[in-house]
């Protein structure tokens, strides 16, 4: 059997769910997960991931999708058909800071995240022993802030890569990279965004006096850590807190963040809409 996941999404109106469940079952297609939302049944923008098993033997993708194509269309309707044995390729960029590299690592290796890791690029030389423990090419790229080094990771990135993880990579890329690699990257900050952007966010939130901490990981776009949202954790602050004890607190809620973001987007289950995401 193959297992196929849809995601769909359009203005809402009726027959959706019939139409492209009739469509299915009428390509031996049986539904075995489905998921829908509506930001408002009268006008509002709908939203559907159905995850379905079909006989490989008698399921051929191209042509299924050709026609799926004019259900889509009668509702001028985005979508996307995923294949759930293709597992994707996740590149890692990483700087200095490695509790994030050190987790995915153990999720990859006891098939917890079903991802595969065919690069680790760092501008710390200290990375390469995790990396090479774990089997996984590593690349140390002198980048600075003065000095992106961007075309020697925008190569890379663009051959071996379905899609990228900054797991706490300290320099912002530029937005001819971001175009250039045209792919999804997620990146994991160490705040509650919106709040405390850019550098020392938990020294800003000490400073505020906040009484709860958060990481968030979300997509990367031209604006710096604005992105849409996918996952964010968060934990009560004390009084008895300071700088150190919030960036001890907020390692744990980096990795969580980062690791529910990213069984998500494995698993097909996030849908972007506008600048925020729908997470099945």
């Amino acid at each position: 059997m193959k297992t196929l996941i849809l995601l769909f999404q359009c203005a809402d109106q009726q027959g959706i769910v019939a139409k492209v469940s009739d469509f299915i079952f009428r390509h031996n297609g049986n539904i075995i997960e489905a998921d829908q939302h509506s930001t408002d049944p009268e006008g509002g923008h709908f939203f559907l991931r159905i995850e379905f098993c079909v006989k490989a033997e008698l399921f051929e993708q191209s042509s299924f999708s050709a026609e799926f194509q004019a259900i889509a269309a009668a509702f001028s309707a985005e979508w996307q058909m995923y294949d759930k044995s293709n597992i994707l390729r996740m590149g890692v960029f990483v700087s200095k800071t490695d509790h994030c590299l050190a987790d995915l690592l153990y999720l990859v290796r006891s098939g917890d995240l079903n991802v595969r890791i065919p690069f680790i690029a760092s501008n710390c030389e200290e990375h390469r022993q995790l990396a090479e423990q774990a089997r996984i090419p590593f690349h140390f790229i002198s980048a600075t802030k003065d000095d992106r080094k961007e075309s020697e990771l925008l190569q890379m990135a663009k051959e071996e890569s379905d899609f990228l993880v900054l797991a706490r990579y300290m320099l912002v890329l530029s937005e001819g990279f971001l175009r250039e690699y045209g792919k999804d990257i997620i990146n994991i900050h160490h705040s509650f965004l919106p709040s405390f952007k850019g550098a020392r966010p938990y020294a800003q939130a000490f400073d505020r006096g906040v009484k709860v901490i958060g990481a968030t990981s979300h997509f990367v776009t031209r604006d710096l850590d604005e992105g849409p949202i996918i996952a964010q954790i968060v934990e009560p602050v004390l009084h008895r807190d300071n700088i150190a004890s919030l960036e001890r607190k907020g390692k744990n809620l980096e990795k969580r963040a980062l690791s529910q973001a990213l069984h998500s987007y494995s698993d097909y289950r996030i849908i972007k809409y506008k600048n925020k995401t729908i997470v099945f």
